[in-house]
């Protein structure tokens, strides 16, 4: 290190960390679905692009075909679940308004300080 600088740029640490075994290049893994007749479903590890439409079954060496399911990319919280579900909800049967609703009144926000000045 010279000067409090690195020899390696911000790019070569970036690409140092991204670097995995192999070629140089890290492979994504994805996890893909089979049905075996006999044994049932399994999953496998695979890179991406790389699963066949046929695999063993790891259990009665038999063929398995892929199933396709949607990704499970992300799970939800059950605060956003249920917003989902109350929008697709309102889709199909909007509430309907009859009237204008009433006005509420704002509620008057007192300071603690306020109760020690003094009156006139």
């Amino acid at each position: 290190m010279r000067g409090g600088f690195s020899k390696f740029t911000r790019l070569d640490r970036i690409r140092a960390r991204v670097k995995g075994p192999g070629n140089g290049r890290r492979q994504l893994m994805a996890t893909y679905e089979y049905s075996c007749n006999r044994c049932g479903s399994f999953d496998v590890k695979r890179p991406i692009g790389t699963a066949s439409a046929e695999e063993m079954c790891p259990r009665c060496s038999g063929t398995a075909r892929r199933v396709y399911s949607p990704p499970a990319t992300t799970s939800t919280t059950p605060a956003v679940a249920a917003l989902h579900e109350r929008e697709e909800k309102s889709r199909e049967s909007p509430a309907v308004v009859t009237r204008v609703p009433a006005k509420e009144a704002a509620p008057r926000l007192v300071h603690p300080a306020h109760a020690r000045l003094p009156r006139p």
